[in-house]
């Protein structure tokens, strides 16, 4: 009987779902991914937008060895890497406004930017 009790008070806690746009961000270079960040919360603040983040998330780093010579040099190799830096933004119920003002924000080449509703 009790957890039956308990499991209705989690069930009325949550709240309801509002609508949010949760922005990821990536690039290779992370100054530019922060002015980028940076940018886009200014946006959102110009329209007083209530706003969750930037959180940066895991950096994504790809790496390669491969020979330096065709053919009897094994030793001798050459390893490289490549960084992609990930921001997350969310914002919490968003206006035709702020939604619109996002769309014709003008980015940095080498900026990637994935909206979704949520």
């Amino acid at each position: 009987m009790a957890t039956a009790t308990k499991a209705k008070k989690t069930a009325d806690a949550a709240p309801a779902s509002e609508p949010k746009l949760r922005i990821r961000v990536r690039a290779y270079e992370h100054k530019i991914l922060d002015l980028s960040v940076k940018q886009i919360m200014d946006t959102a603040n110009r329209f007083d937008a209530k706003i969750v983040g930037p959180v940066p998330l895991p950096t994504e780093i790809k790496r390669w060895t491969v020979n330096r010579s065709t053919f009897v040099h094994k030793d001798a190799r050459e390893q490289f890497e490549m960084r992609i830096h990930k921001r997350l933004i969310d914002i919490l119920s968003p206006n035709a406004k702020v939604i619109e003002a996002l769309t014709n924000l003008n980015l940095p080449s080498g900026v990637t930017i994935d909206v979704k509703m949520v």
